[in-house]
């Protein structure tokens, strides 16, 4: 496993966090962050979502941005917060709900929708007649959960607090920082990361899309491979103890 090192590109303190996890382990970890949150502006469609929030089964929060936004927006509408269920893809996520107090459920392997999906609490909160979900996210994602929840008789609202771009690098930025570190393995934490990171790689996309490959769900690997990925690693989940599972499985190229 120590032979593996990384293109680290989450946002830049998610980054900066995996790249320590990793240097404890003996890996080496770059960080070039390819998505950049930015906040949208509050609207009157937020607004009108608050003061209902009392008429919704379950709250599901996909990300860690998300959850920090929800909860500011939460707060600054109730003062006194109804007691609903709460539920994420991951543990990151929960602990963020948890230490403001928030009933969490999610689920305890697998940080992807397919196994939020599989909860049996989530599945009891939506067989209730009438079930209503909101679900607080980035602009655009996740459409799987939505689909879902609605084929099991549930209706689905959306709450989209950020979105995320890629921020602005000079060109050739990626590929250089590959050659100078000798990198060899890519890691992208969604389907939008790994967007941004061919937006990036432009012209090179086809030599780079021969490194390996690490993935956080089963939706980004056939992404990934679909745009000529060639050796991708799904690592069933977004942590980092997902990643490091999966780089204790997968050998490193020599260099």
């Amino acid at each position: 496993m120590s032979g593996w090192r990384l293109l680290l590109t989450r946002p830049a303190e998610e980054c900066a966090a995996l790249a320590a996890t990793l240097a404890e382990a003996g890996l080496f970890g770059s960080s070039l962050p390819l998505l950049e949150i930015e906040a949208l502006p509050t609207t009157a469609e937020q607004h009108a979502i608050m003061g209902e929030l009392s008429h919704y089964c379950a709250l599901i929060v996909v990300s860690k941005p998300a959850a920090r936004l929800g909860l500011a927006l939460l707060d600054a509408h109730w003062p006194q917060a109804p007691a609903l269920p709460w539920f994420t893809v991951g543990a990151a996520t929960a602990a963020i709900l948890q230490a403001h107090g928030r009933e969490v459920h999610f689920p305890p392997q697998g940080d992807d929708s397919e196994a939020l999906l599989q909860l049996p609490r989530l599945q009891a909160a939506i067989a209730r007649p009438g079930a209503r979900v909101l679900i607080l996210r980035g602009e655009g994602g996740r459409e799987l959960l939505a689909e879902r929840l609605t084929a099991g008789g549930a209706s689905v609202d959306y709450l989209p607090l950020y979105r995320r771009r890629l921020p602005d690098y000079p060109a050739h930025t990626l590929t250089q920082r590959i050659e100078a570190e000798r990198l060899n393995g890519l890691v992208v934490s969604s389907g939008q990361g790994f967007e941004h990171l061919r937006q990036l790689a432009g012209a090179h996309w086809p030599r780079l899309s021969r490194l390996a490959l690490f993935v956080p769900s089963p939706r980004v690997a056939e992404l990934a491979r679909a745009c000529g990925a060639h050796n991708v690693v799904d690592c069933r989940g977004a942590s980092a103890a997902a990643l490091l599972a999966a780089l204790q499985e997968t050998p490193a190229p020599a260099f």
